[in-house]
């Protein structure tokens, strides 16, 4: 990644919570800044898919309710991680 120099400007009470939680981290206030820059462009981002764009198959036959559609999204969730691992059951 490469960096770019940039100035931001702060409120005072601001800085000292980013001072504080650098100390306290032990990383540079700069870090600070640049992981809160990056949270925040993510979530203001446009996606090229919506987020609930993928489906899941269903457990059993047609998806009725909500706690269906869970089960089945963390079935397919189980199985890609047993496929990724190669303990495929």
């Amino acid at each position: 990644m490469t960096l770019k120099r940039t100035t931001v400007y702060v409120d005072a009470e601001d800085l000292q919570v980013i001072k504080e939680a650098a100390a306290r981290e032990g990383v540079s206030e700069a870090e600070i800044i640049r992981q809160a820059v990056h949270r925040t462009a993510l979530a203001r981002k446009t996606w090229d898919e919506p987020f609930f764009a993928r489906t899941y198959p269903p457990a059993s036959g047609k998806v009725t309710d909500t706690a269906e559609a869970t089960e089945a999204m963390w079935e397919e969730k189980a199985r890609q991680y047993r496929d990724s691992k190669g303990d495929a059951a």
